[in-house]
């Protein structure tokens, strides 16, 4: 039997016993693990016994202890807490003094209900975000990005270089590039090493849902904007305050969105869908793209202003075609990644396989290479990947796709990967949605693609189909 997932927890500190229980009541209804005191000694005790997630602690308390002292204590016992701060119109100075000292937010007596959950939600999604940013943060500079996007390329280093350069400035970045050549790896590495590492990293694919979502989700909404908007949403430019913003696909944006976006990083403000009020940020934009903004500002698909604006810096990666002395440290570091993610000891690489990926042109970039390599390290029954862990070929897509896979069938090596690439592909895409029971988001996420990606691959396989 399966445990529960365990409920958000809130601590709540006033010592007027009407505002606790009210506060207690909304919050159990929204779901919330709900702990309450009435003084600071109180607090500190359920702290210490409770995980807590957030706290609301009025600014003024009775007894021995200030709202400000339980702030400092709060904190000592755990730094990430997230603290907002409850107080009266008069005690404003002191509400920013708490914020100084490390509140996360306050709020105005008296309180809107309203109010109160949007901060609240707010701040628990900006602490998930810094935990999130954090462990990626730590596995990305270890593994990735630390100063060491894999290459030996000179035009790539150059590349890298000039990255570089700006990216403790405030200029927004263009990424482009085949797809799979490493946009949103770019991307990360400006940011986590860049003065805004400690920031949010928030990342958001702008061909993956239609108009109408994407400025929720972009800009969030407010409760019954629109049909189905049940409740606040906050959007990925006010979570991404202090932090990095990542636009993948922006050539795939309608006009009016553009035009939205153009007015937003021009006035680094905003209103939520539905909303009135102005929302100030700071962060830094980086964009990316596959398609030819130059030709689809001539058609007329894309604003050139908007272009102007966001490529400042234009940062073009060439495909891994055209690096191909990096093939070999790319297959080494996969190989590693995924021969420890799967507990095997694979250690090298056969040269037959060696000279095939040498060979092979690899129209899907980085992103392919390594789907062939991951795969291959799953496949291997020695300690090199030899040319039967990649069945008897390479990993490589083909236009044939028979799904009576004959190796004997084909003359040369080059077809024979093509063909192979294909039949394993398929077997693949079809395991992971039989064991995620059909669902397509997940599956795409557990294959590293994107929906329309993984539908257009369904489609061509025949898989799915009555």
């Amino acid at each position: 039997m399966g445990m529960n997932p365990r409920k958000t927890s809130i601590l709540i500190v006033d010592d007027e016993e009407g505002i606790r229980h009210g506060l207690s009541q909304l919050f159990r209804n929204e779901g919330f693990a709900v702990h309450a005191a009435a003084d600071a000694e109180g607090a500190v005790l359920i702290a210490g016994s409770h995980g807590i997630d957030i706290a609301l602690l009025d600014l003024r308390l009775k007894g021995g202890k200030s709202g400000l002292d339980l702030l400092a204590t709060l904190h000592a016992g755990d730094p990430e807490l997230p603290i907002i701060m409850v107080t009266g119109y008069g005690s404003i100075d002191s509400a920013i003094q708490a914020m100084k000292q490390g509140a996360a937010d306050y709020i105005l007596k008296p309180i809107e209900n309203n109010a109160l959950l949007d901060v609240v939600g707010k701040n628990l999604e900006l602490a998930r975000l810094r935990k999130d940013n954090e462990f990626l943060r730590s596995e990305l500079l270890s593994k990735v990005y630390q100063h060491e996007i894999i290459t030996r390329d000179p035009g790539f280093l150059a590349l890298v270089e000039r990255a570089d350069r700006v990216k403790n400035s405030e200029a927004t970045l263009l990424i482009t590039g085949e797809s799979g050549t490493g946009k949103e790896v770019l991307a990360r590495y400006v940011h986590f090493t860049s003065d805004r590492r400690d920031g949010p990293f928030v990342g958001i694919n702008c061909a993956a849902i239609s108009e109408t979502l994407l400025l929720s989700e972009l800009f969030g909404h407010e409760k019954g904007a629109f049909t189905g908007a049940t409740e606040r949403h906050i959007g990925k430019f006010e979570l991404a305050d202090k932090g990095t913003l990542f636009l993948d696909e922006i050539g795939d944006m309608s006009a009016s969105v553009q035009a939205k976006l153009l007015r937003v990083l021009e006035e680094s403000a905003f209103e939520r869908v539905g909303g009135v009020k102005r929302i100030a940020v700071d962060i830094r934009v980086v964009a990316a793209t596959n398609r030819d903004l130059a030709s689809m500002m001539k058609s007329g698909e894309f604003r050139s202003d908007l272009f102007y604006r966001i490529a400042i810096m234009d940062l073009k990666l060439p495909p891994l075609r055209e690096r191909k002395a990096d093939i070999p440290l790319l297959v080494e570091h996969f190989m590693r990644r995924y021969a420890e993610k799967y507990r095997k000891r694979v250690t090298c690489v056969s040269p037959e396989v060696s000279a095939l990926w040498l060979d092979y042109g690899w129209p899907g970039n980085v992103r392919e290479l390594q789907n062939a390599v991951n795969q291959a390290v799953l496949l291997c029954r020695g300690d090199s990947i030899d040319l039967d862990a990649i069945g008897a070929s390479g990993r490589l897509p083909a236009a044939e796709c028979a799904d009576g896979f004959d190796p004997g069938a084909y003359s040369s090596l080059k077809d024979l990967s093509q063909a192979a690439s294909c039949h394993y592909e398929k077997i693949m895409i079809a395991a992971v949605l039989e064991r995620v029971g059909g669902n397509r988001s997940q599956a795409a996420r557990e294959l590293d693609v994107t929906r329309k990606t993984l539908a257009e691959k369904m489609e061509k396989y025949g898989i799915g189909r009555a």
